[in-house]
């Protein structure tokens, strides 16, 4: 389902603070009938959850909230965006985007970090299948 480049992008600008159909549409430029779909097997996923909303003197809609499972692939959203910046962009350009800390402005990556804390380069990074 995150393979479906509607569907990484719909995540991506969620992850953003889009809520409503219209301001995906807008953003994305998206077919309504594929935005509508991608929205729906989201909620269904369990990535998205449809909440109510109603503006002053207008009829009630929805909007599309983040669930817990939706947020944490913050992480793997912001992995790439970092990815593409270091191996896409052009040489010397500074990236569109930064991430930081909101309190502190500090700009954050993503980065491998044990139990301990201690942050670990990706080539000592081993997989370990659980024992039986």
């Amino acid at each position: 389902m995150l393979g479906d480049r509607w569907a990484l992008l719909i995540l991506r600008s969620a992850l953003y603070g889009v809520r409503r159909f219209d301001d995906f549409r807008a953003e994305l430029q998206c077919p309504r009938t594929v935005l509508s779909g991608r929205l729906k097997r989201l909620e269904a996923e369990g990535i998205l959850a449809k909440v109510a909303y109603r503006e002053p003197g207008k009829r009630a809609r929805h909007e599309y909230v983040l669930t817990d499972q939706g947020a944490a692939l913050q992480t793997a959203l912001v992995a790439l965006n970092q990815w593409g910046d270091e191996w896409r962009a052009e040489p010397g350009a500074p990236p569109p985007l930064t991430f930081t800390d909101s309190a502190t402005r500090q700009r954050v990556r993503v980065a491998f970090v044990d139990d301990s804390g201690a942050e670990i380069p990706a080539g000592r990074l081993r997989p370990r299948l659980r024992s039986a």
